[in-house]
């Protein structure tokens, strides 16, 4: 199986094989990727011609054990745009490196993936946020930042931040708003969890200047980087912070608030579907699909 690109060069040999295990498996090669996050996993089911697996079936996926990831990859279609979705992904507090978390990634530039849609779900930080509200992310903080070794996701060597496309997150933001979904760019802040935010942390985070606060996502968008893909990212506030009144909040009420953002979720990804699923896309996949044989 042959990947294209100069940032496929940099892909592990395992995920070559991995994507092979999962054709060989039923599965299909797709243009557009998508990790859905917590609650968001139900839209595999708006999927044109849906194929499902467990990420098993790839021999090389870490299991997850959060709530609201169900582990599987579905191929399919939405519009004549092939998709590669993975329901579900894995975390840092689930015990994983950076390197294991981003092997998603890396999955889906082997299936022929170019452009890719991050989602997860948030916790607010902005006083004038509602849950529900979808923040395009324009920026991130990333207070779990690891040393990996050579080799995988993130490399010791220092570079500069690539830095998220302009075009994709305004793409993203009319999209939501076509549907009459809330939404604004703005900054995603990664903490390891799997506890939620003391008050002191929100307000620390909000001098940092963090719009939002998750426990996921930047691995993956640094991985997507490295590789050369196009990627945007997007995070349903589910819960928004005071921390002169704090609330109890659990992972299922996470789970709950986060499904009901999903029609402005998709109406993103449609809108990635329809900017990459050109004729050219569609005769790159068949001569890719032509190699495999």
């Amino acid at each position: 199986m042959e990947v294209a690109g100069e940032g496929m060069n940099r892909l592990d040999p395992a995920a070559l094989a991995a994507a092979a295990s999962v054709i060989a498996a039923g599965g299909r090669r797709g243009s557009l990727g998508i990790v859905l996050g917590t609650g968001l996993g139900g839209l595999v089911d708006r999927l044109v011609d849906p194929v499902l697996l467990p990420t098993s079936v790839s021999g090389w996926l870490a299991p997850s054990s959060a709530t609201g990831h169900a582990g599987r990859i579905a191929c399919g279609r939405v519009g004549n745009c092939p998709v590669v979705v993975l329901q579900g992904r894995v975390h840092a507090y689930e015990g994983f490196d950076d390197a294991t978390i981003a092997r998603g990634i890396e999955l889906l530039a082997a299936m022929g993936v170019r452009t890719i849609l991050l989602t997860n779900a948030s916790g607010g930080l902005n006083s004038g946020m509602r849950s529900g509200e979808l923040l395009v992310m324009d920026d991130h903080l990333d207070l779990v930042r690891r040393p990996c070794g050579a080799g995988t996701a993130t490399s010791t060597r220092a570079r500069s931040t690539i830095g998220y496309d302009v075009r994709l997150v305004e793409l993203a933001l009319a999209a939501a708003r076509r549907v009459e979904a809330r939404a604004r760019p703005g900054v995603y802040a990664r903490l390891l969890g799997p506890t939620y935010e003391t008050r002191a942390e929100y307000r620390m985070l909000l001098r940092l200047g963090a719009d939002v606060v998750g426990m996921s996502t930047i691995p993956e968008v640094l991985a997507a980087w490295r590789l050369g893909l196009a990627v945007t990212a997007v995070s349903v506030v589910t819960n928004v912070a005071n921390p002169d009144a704090p609330e109890e909040t659990d992972a299922e009420e996470v789970c709950r608030l986060a499904a009901g953002a999903m029609d402005g979720i998709w109406s993103v990804i449609e809108a990635l579907a329809d900017d990459v699923g050109g004729p050219g896309d569609q005769e790159a996949s068949e001569r890719m699909s032509l190699e495999e044989r």
